[in-house]
């Protein structure tokens, strides 16, 4: 059975269901496939129990991207008058054709674009004809390339990191699908490392290593066509984030310098209050404020020592102070004497009290100068961990060229393979061609030889003449003489 055929069987089903149900709608196929820019025709068949009806509308929409938005439409047909409205989106790309007694109505399309790809709605009104169904629907698949995908790599491709490889068509219809295959050094295919998987598109590494650097190569397909992308991979070692070494570096110099500033604060301090102190003390048991002379600071003279300026004022209150006591000098003298021997204490605990906060401060100089080497020891480790990173980056550089000049040598060793075989094949000719000469040689010698046995033939053909008339003359001469001596 014919497509014709088929067609007008169709026309007879549809005008029985129309005469027991009312109006029926039918798209000739349900899918229209075309590539972009290609032209297209899409018709629908419609059947009614009232095929003598003066009105028809005849109505094409298509289905919105956004499903929560009202169809979008195309155009209208009235009948009668067979007036067209084509909306002012596809005027001059969409044309209408409708037969209204063949009950047939197209919608052509001159070129079709990604915007086309939806479903589309051909719906017949017919006044008192609403039983059946009025309208159907049909898609139009518009069939594109894909373009040459896209290749990235997430995460950091470094030993013992998983990573990502991903591949994106930025256009295909329908959505193409993606294969990934790996290919080594010489371009020959391999087996993916373990525990690999893909998804769509997505190979998922997991714990790269340097046998995981190699040529990666990913293809798109859909209907069109198939297109690919290689890419290279490249799995270096561990490096250190240099930010967040330099934010470490400065946390250490800042705590460093308000450590420095805390125990310079401290020491300028005790240096300040320790005098004061001092002569307060040594003040509160005098009658009688310390003679005044020249260079002196702290109630100290210039030159002299704390402990004799201290003996000096206590001399002095001894004298001053024997005068006011009683008679009873012994009495008075063992009180001052022992109110001296308290002072000389006192001051000799507060001189002790004075090197203890020295030997603090130079404690704590001590622990800052230790905390100083242990952030520069730090630091150097920090320095030989960046070195053995260095060092591995340039054994993997030259390991990559060494397998360079493996594949130069290698080539090279095939270009001298190939100079032998042309020298061979030369020299080979070259016999070939003395053969030939060797044998056109023996060929003349050949004929020389046969030349010669003729010429000999000859001669001795002559020889042989000479001979016989030699021995004729001779023995005619022997006759002769015979006879003569007879």
């Amino acid at each position: 059975m014919g497509t014709g055929q088929k067609v007008t069987f169709g026309l007879y089903i549809l005008s029985a269901l129309s005469v027991i149900l009312g109006i029926n709608v039918e798209f000739q196929q349900p899918e229209y496939e075309v590539a972009r820019d290609d032209p297209v025709t899409m018709r629908c068949i419609f059947q009614t129990k009232k095929p003598n009806s003066p009105t028809v509308i005849i109505s094409w929409t298509a289905d919105a991207d956004d499903p929560t938005e009202p169809q979008i439409t195309i155009g209208t047909f009235y009948h009668p008058g067979n007036q067209i409205d084509i909306t002012s989106e596809y005027e001059g790309r969409v044309t209408m054709t409708n037969d209204v007694a063949a009950r047939i109505s197209s919608l052509s399309f001159s070129r079709v674009t990604m915007q086309d790809n939806r479903v589309f709605q051909c719906a017949v009104k017919i006044p008192g004809d609403n039983d059946g169904q009025p309208a159907d629907t049909a898609r139009l698949l518009v069939l594109v390339a894909p373009s040459v995908p896209v290749c990235n790599v997430q995460g950091a491709a470094e030993y013992g990191h998983n990573i990502n490889l991903t591949c994106k068509s930025a256009e295909g219809s329908p959505p193409p699908t993606y294969k990934w295959e790996r290919f080594d050094t010489r371009n020959i295919p391999q087996p993916f490392p373990p525990r690999t998987t893909e998804s769509n598109g997505v190979l998922s590494l997991f714990n790269v290593s340097r046998e995981t650097s190699g040529y990666y190569k990913c293809t798109s397909t859909n209907k069109i066509r198939s297109v690919s992308y290689n890419m290279t991979l490249s799995v270096m070692p561990p490096s250190m984030n240099i930010g967040s070494t330099a934010g470490i570096i400065g946390g250490c110099a800042a705590g460093l310098l308000v450590l420095l500033i805390v125990v310079y604060c401290c020491c300028c301090r005790k240096k300040k209050n320790a005098p004061d102190h001092e002569m307060g003390d040594a003040v509160e048991f005098h009658d009688k404020p310390p003679l005044e002379t020249e260079n002196e600071s702290d109630g100290i003279r210039y030159g002299e020592s704390r402990e004799d300026t201290i003996n000096q004022r206590t001399g002095y209150l001894l004298e001053d102070r024997s005068d006011r006591f009683d008679t009873d000098g012994r009495q008075g003298g063992n009180r001052y004497d022992d109110r001296s021997e308290g002072s000389h204490s006192r001051s000799r605990d507060r001189l002790d009290r004075q090197e203890d906060s020295r030997s603090r401060s130079s404690d704590r100089l001590d622990r800052y100068d230790d905390t100083r080497s242990r952030s520069s020891d730090r630091l150097d480790r920090c320095d030989d961990g960046r070195s053995r990173s260095s060092d591995r980056l340039d054994r993997y550089d030259d390991g990559r060229s060494r397998s360079s000049d493996r594949l130069d040598r290698y080539d090279d060793g095939r270009s001298r393979s190939n100079d032998r075989l042309d020298r061979y094949d030369d020299t080979h000719s070259r016999s070939s061609d003395r053969l030939d000469r060797y044998d056109d040689g023996r060929s003349r010698s050949s004929d020389r030889l046969d030349r010669y046995e003729g010429r000999r033939d000859h001669y001795d053909d002559r020889s042989g003449r000479q001979g016989d008339r030699y021995e004729d003359n001779r023995t005619r001469y022997d006759d002769r003489h015979n006879y003569e001596h007879n």
